[in-house]
């Protein structure tokens, strides 16, 4: 097999393309992009995408497309996730994007989201214990219990970044109310994770790609001092250092975190959110173990692809 294969990971708050050379069952990219979207701003919590967000995703699409066309790729694999399978105008979406780019979307269940998630992971990251890893994203977050063979289990919730912010980030730095009214939300997934782990045992926590990957530049610069050792794709934290820095976030200020270059925009308030859910989680659980992983679902994709290619 030897194609170029352009992966399209539609999310909630941003939109990836990833295009790559796959070969003798190995891809090796050539390009990424990104474009934050935030396809469910103004409405997630409604189960809708607002126009102002349908008109950005449109746009972003056909950025992509432009991209996709300069590479002479031989296939196209776009997935959508929560925003797209939670919003009433997302088939309208879908059907948009084909009529003006003529990219086929699939929208992707939560579990067929973990499992490609799972398989992006473990293309790069050591999985040899057991390993729970947590994708947080803007409308879900998907959990996996798993090795480097197989998975134990695996669960998509509804607690992504951009819905938490959306109920409960009502202040400026966020109020203690606010964090304890997320903790009590989480307390039913976190207890089934707590049950889960207490058969399947994790030694290690891996977060993949999104607010990890802040967390690791904002511990890096804090801690180490060298952003050089985030160009790796995978960064092991020190739990402690770790949550320093989510206190850290936690306590400050909008501007504070506008001001803050290590934090990319799009990531501003929800890096809060997502920040109460990792602490609360890690002081749950406790793992000895912390690390990010860069690659995620998109290159699950690219790998799902390899094995669909090898399967004839």
């Amino acid at each position: 097999m030897n194609k170029r294969i352009a992966a399209l990971d539609l999310g909630t708050n941003t939109f990836h393309l990833v295009v790559a050379e796959v070969n003798n069952n190995k891809f090796n990219k050539i390009i990424e992009e990104q474009r934050h979207v935030k396809l469910g701003e103004g409405g997630i919590t409604e189960g809708k995408i607002t126009d102002a967000a349908f008109r950005r995703g449109i746009e972003a699409l056909r950025e992509f497309k432009s991209v996709i066309a300069d590479y002479n790729v031989d296939l196209i694999q776009a997935s959508g996730t929560s925003a797209l399978r939670s919003a009433v105008n997302g088939i309208d979406f879908i059907n948009e994007v084909m009529q003006e780019t003529g990219i086929c979307i699939e929208i992707i269940e939560g579990d067929v989201e973990a499992e490609l998630i799972y398989k992006g992971v473990r293309a790069v990251s050591d999985l040899r214990s057991s390993t729970l890893i947590m994708d947080i994203g803007g409308g879900s977050v998907e959990f996996i219990f798993c090795n480097g063979a197989q998975i134990f289990w695996k669960k998509s919730y509804p607690i992504g970044a951009a819905r938490l912010m959306a109920m409960f980030h009502h202040s400026d730095p966020i109020s203690i109310p606010n964090m304890n009214a997320i903790e009590a939300y989480l307390q039913e997934p976190v207890e089934e994770l707590k049950d889960r782990a207490r058969e399947y045992k994790p030694q290690q926590l891996i977060g993949s790609a999104g607010a990890f990957e802040t967390f690791a530049a904002l511990v890096a610069d804090k801690h180490k001092g060298d952003q050089q050792i985030l160009n790796l794709d995978n960064y092991s934290f020190e739990p402690s250092e770790l949550k320093s820095i989510l206190t850290t976030v936690l306590v400050s200020t909008h501007r504070e975190r506008v001001q803050n270059k290590l934090i990319i925009p799009v990531r501003t308030d929800m890096i809060v959110v997502a920040s109460v859910l990792t602490k609360y989680l890690i002081e749950q659980m406790n793992f000895p173990v912390i690390r990010l992983s860069r690659f995620a679902l998109k290159e699950g994709l690219l790998v799902q692809a390899i094995e669909k290619a090898n399967a004839f």
